[in-house]
């Protein structure tokens, strides 16, 4: 399922149109609410919860406070998340680490199904395949091409296992049956430092940690990994552009909540988080991180849950991918 921007407006729209709300909605929230990021401060994870918390307590009228529960990719602080009360004081700030991380960890202490109930999609985040500049391919076919001339001679660098990035370039690899090897390392960062230096040419990164570099030439865009091009980089082609719309993946932020939190605080959350991202101020900053809007309905984003999961899981059990403890 692609994340566009017509989502993010008829969100926003229905969300602005919701039913009365029972007493319980007016109600809420009653107290402080925490809202859980499921790895340390300063990513962009507890940047957009801060984002949105800040606002949340503007127009709630009772503080939304970040608290960041790191640690094991992010099982720990969704473990807690998913034994929290089921009140609406409890919200849940996720990456795909929540669909993914059941797929590659033996064992994890959530059911993202069972546990949480969705409230929204709340952004994407394009990822893009790269290559560097001394690579002989202007295309994405041409870089096919050339990998299958060439066995056993290229290889891809990704912010680590099991991140987006990293499967969809297992996507691409098992779909277009490449011989190709994946390098991960612990960030966009030092994965994009990699292709810039020559040693892995091939890249698969979201783009905050890359833009710079593709504006600068010192990466070459073959193509976002996405049905929809990159508002950041209208001219770099999509994969359905390219000819390859069966890759696709993005990364994306979700909020959530305990499983069997009352429907109307839902509607109130998705109906909040959907006008604080339509603001001007807040679309300024998320889009300086490489963040396109989207703010699904919570049935679009429950969907989204599944298809990303059966999507992932086909790719993940075909490549053998497990978790790195």
């Amino acid at each position: 399922m692609t994340l566009q921007r017509r989502q993010f407006l008829q969100g926003a729209a229905g969300a602005t149109a919701a039913f009365a709300l029972p007493s319980l909605a007016t109600a809420y929230p009653a107290r402080p609410v925490r809202v859980i990021v499921p790895f340390a401060a300063g990513g962009p994870n507890d940047i957009l919860a801060r984002i949105v918390a800040e606002k949340l307590s503007a127009r709630l009228d009772k503080q939304f406070y970040v608290e960041n529960v790191g640690g094991a990719g992010g099982n720990i602080g969704m473990g807690q998340g998913a034994k929290a009360a089921a009140d609406g004081h409890t919200i849940l700030v996720v990456p795909p680490n929540l669909i993914v991380n059941p797929l590659l960890y033996a064992s994890v202490p959530y059911d993202p199904f069972r546990d949480f109930d969705p409230v929204t999609l709340a952004v994407s985040a394009k990822i893009v395949l790269a290559v560097h500049p001394s690579v002989a391919a202007a295309t994405v076919s041409e870089l096919v091409a050339l990998i299958k001339s060439s066995p056993s001679r290229f290889s891809f660098a990704s912010p680590g296992v099991g991140t987006p990035p990293h499967l969809v370039g297992e996507q691409f690899r098992l779909s277009l049956g490449l011989d190709l090897t994946h390098v991960p390392f612990s960030g966009g960062a030092p994965a994009a430092t990699s292709t810039l230096g020559g040693h892995t040419p091939i890249l698969f990164c979201s783009l905050p940690p890359v833009i710079e570099h593709i504006k600068r030439g010192g990466l070459r865009t073959l193509a976002v990994t996405s049905r929809t091009r990159a508002q950041a980089l209208p001219d770099a082609p999509s994969m359905s552009d390219a000819g390859y719309p069966e890759i696709e993946g993005e990364g994306w932020f979700a909020f959530i909540v305990p499983s069997g939190t009352p429907a109307p605080v839902k509607v109130t959350l998705h109906r909040e988080i959907a006008a604080i991202l339509a603001l001007p101020d807040v679309a300024t900053r998320t889009a300086a991180l490489g963040f396109e809007p989207v703010a699904s309905t919570p049935e679009v984003c429950a969907a989204f849950f599944r298809g990303e999961s059966e999507k992932w899981t086909r790719v993940i059990r075909t490549a053998g991918i497990t978790a790195v403890n």
